[in-house]
């Protein structure tokens, strides 16, 4: 069953030339053509199948700071901020709120863990308490339960992932950019080893900019141009609830299951890393960079089945651009759920929280999460001049899908940073086979 999803209106004519094209209608690509729309710039934005309907709306809705990598934190932190402005600013409503994340745990590891990271946070400006047992019980009452110790992080907050990207993709429209939906991108064409032109199935956009926002399609999408840029996808099943469940914190994780309310009330239910590995030829492709990943992970991560061939997202074929390509075969990524992660899920959360037991299942579903070795994500403009990558945010994506936007924004029309970007190009790729993961 798919995520639910706002629709978005689509532009009815494919312009025949833009300052900026950005290929891919999932958050970071929306916020991208956002920012580049504010500055002036006439921005199209391409989408092989509906705004939003991959993994921008198939995840929990977080948006935190608590327990980032090191690196991915300054986006994070301002990306916050760009959530609340970006509402002042466009009159949309992406359901963002700082409701403060909570984390519960009876390990005493992982509040190690926790307390290091809050030592960390302190360095660079960023709040977070830890609880102990009588404080993280008092705080998790909804559990009946007595704790160890937790984590709330005030400042951190959640989204609609349901609304996000169709209320960025308003907000493109009222700035007069374009939006295309059903009108993927085919391929790119050159001048002089330039980028001038984005082909599409519906004609050529002549542009000196393009930015691949295009989630776990992007390697494939890369392969085709000659770049190298290891992905690999995990299929991850999450459910929502009905609403009907009293006293509930707004956004809580355990190791066993996270709960986060929904704008309608309801809640999502989820465990926390856990998902398939569907086997395809780009996983073989790319199996030696992600095995320590996939090695750290082995209790949570297992293999999957057909459903990423099936899908061919993740194909090491290479297609001519004058005729339909695999996204147009698979215009939405919509990946057959794990029935036994959703049961499980489900089982844990009611067992966690008892007044889940007063809501109904309404909705399953499955999304891929497109990764990296590092599992930071890759932006940057690539061996092609006027060729910017932004894709493998790890199923970190959503949260800081603002401060990606503006950051791509910025490095394309030459205003100072929002962040320091040198810690997301995707040339580390090249350097190392293995990748490194930060302490945080």
């Amino acid at each position: 069953m798919p995520a639910p999803l706002k629709l978005v209106d689509t532009t009815p004519t494919l312009p025949a030339a833009a300052d900026a094209v950005v290929i891919g209608g999932g958050i970071v690509g929306v916020f991208t053509a956002y920012y580049l729309a504010r500055r002036g710039l006439k921005v199209a934005l391409v989408e092989k199948g509906r705004i939003g309907a991959e993994q921008s709306s198939r995840n929990w809705g977080w948006c935190r700071q608590q327990n980032r990598d090191a690196r991915e934190l300054p986006m994070s932190t301002k990306s916050l901020d760009l959530w609340e402005s970006f509402a002042e600013e466009s009159g949309e409503d992406t359901g963002f709120r700082r409701c403060g994340l909570f984390y519960l745990s009876d390990s005493e590891e992982e509040l190690a863990g926790w307390a290091r990271w809050r030592d960390f946070a302190r360095t660079v400006g960023v709040t977070t308490h830890m609880l102990d047992g009588a404080e993280a019980s008092e705080r998790g009452r909804a559990t009946g339960k007595t704790w160890k110790g937790g984590v709330f992080s005030p400042t951190d907050g959640t989204a609609d992932p349901a609304n996000a990207a169709p209320a960025v993709a308003r907000a493109i429209l009222k700035l007069g950019g374009t939006i295309h939906q059903s009108c993927a991108a085919r391929g790119i064409e050159l001048e002089s080893g330039r980028l001038s032109g984005v082909v599409t199935e519906h004609g050529t956009i002549r542009t000196k900019t393009a930015v691949l926002a295009g989630g776990a399609w992007a390697s494939s999408f890369c392969r085709q141009l000659g770049i190298r840029f290891p992905q690999a996808s995990i299929r991850s099943s999450i459910l929502s609830v009905s609403p009907g469940a009293a006293n509930l914190p707004d956004a809580l994780h355990t190791a066993a299951v996270s709960v986060t309310r929904r704008g309608d009330g309801g809640y999502t239910l989820a465990i926390s890393g856990r998902g398939r590995v569907d086997p395809t030829p780009q996983q073989m492709r790319f199996a030696p960079q992600f095995l320590p990943m996939f090695l750290r992970r082995w209790r949570s991560v297992a293999p999957g089945g057909i459903e990423g061939i099936r899908s061919g997202h993740e194909t090491l074929a290479r297609w001519p651009l004058d005729r339909p390509t695999p996204m147009e075969r698979m215009r939405i990524l919509d990946p057959a759920v794990d029935k036994r992660t959703i049961r499980l899920t489900h089982a844990r959360a009611l067992e966690l929280l008892p007044p889940l037991k007063n809501t109904h299942v309404t909705a399953a579903w499955a999304g891929y999460i497109d990764s990296t070795p590092d599992g930071v994500p890759g932006i940057g403009e690539t061996n092609i001049p006027g060729f910017i990558l932004a894709a493998g945010f790890s199923g970190h994506g959503f949260g800081i899908g603002p401060g990606a936007g503006h950051l791509i924004a910025d490095i394309i029309t030459g205003d100072e940073p929002i962040v320091d970007p040198r810690p997301y190009h995707p040339d580390r790729f090249r350097k190392s086979a293995w990748g490194k993961v930060a302490d945080f």
